[in-house]
């Protein structure tokens, strides 16, 4: 690690405080461009113990910017993975205040459940079909806490890559009975289609980004449980919106889930 245990503190706190509060703050490389990545997933595990602390629950794992539109819209090259927890969930058909937020986005998601443990190194699609449970389609909410939006992959990480709000729904179904490759995928806003994807968008196949995930969590000595929610990553580039937004998520085969921005 390249920042001291001090600083780490006090970035997590800074962030948490962001997040908690609603307001932007320039990307935290800025004045600490020494910054590496354990420092980065540091901050990260130091903002979810602080939340666990004050009675949050994980919720499920996130795996970010693994799309190709993703990465080029926010000029990044490389996957990036966090935490979900219970404060971050909506039902479906549920409200999002957006006075919590500071500028959300919306993009959707193949969602993952799994039956059996998942562990790395050397996780790969076969293995996490293998130990899926089911699939289904979500909507994710990120809303970064860096001004404008602008960040480098490591400011992202420390941030929790911008995770805010999620909600799941549709029609569960068995993950090795379709083939998620082409699974087509159309993001509404407001009734009126703004994204259009398939599966193979999240890195070729949206398995792969759990792989990834999974052997992230294996070089850092931990595992993917048994009964884990995992949103795979967003299928299209992310979506604005405002209060008065609704926002639907059709999927092939598994219906849709939606929510409401007020």
């Amino acid at each position: 690690m390249a920042l001291s245990s001090k600083t780490l503190d006090q970035l997590a706190r800074h962030l948490h405080a962001c997040q908690r509060e609603a307001r932007d703050t320039p990307k935290i490389t800025d004045e600490h461009p020494e910054m590496d990545w354990d420092d980065a997933y540091a901050i990260q595990d130091r903002i979810l113990a602080a939340k666990l602390k004050a009675g949050a629950r994980v919720a499920g794992y996130k795996a970010g910017l693994t799309s190709h539109a993703k990465m080029k819209q926010m000029g990044v090259t490389d996957p990036v993975f966090g935490f979900l927890v219970d404060e971050f969930t909506v039902p479906d058909g549920g409200e999002v205040k957006v006075g919590e937020l500071i500028h959300p986005k919306v993009e959707p998601e193949i969602c993952f459940v799994t039956r059996t443990e998942l562990a790395g190194p050397g996780c790969s699609i076969a293995h996490v079909l293998a130990a899926s449970d089911v699939v289904l389609p979500g909507i994710e909410v990120i809303d970064s806490r860096y001004r404008d939006f602008k960040f480098d992959l490591k400011s992202v990480v420390a941030d929790n890559t911008s995770a805010a709000r999620f909600v799941v729904g549709g029609h569960a179904v068995d993950a090795r009975s379709v083939d998620l490759r082409t699974t087509g995928i159309v993001l509404e806003k407001n009734g009126v289609p703004v994204a259009l994807g398939a599966g193979a968008a999240v890195l070729g196949h949206p398995a792969a980004a759990v792989a990834m995930l999974v052997n992230h969590l294996g070089r850092r000595g931990k595992s993917l449980p048994a009964g884990s929610l995992v949103l795979s990553g967003g299928a299209t580039e992310a979506v604005t919106v405002k209060a008065g937004d609704h926002v639907c998520l059709r999927m092939q085969g598994m219906g849709s889930v939606s929510m409401r921005f007020v």
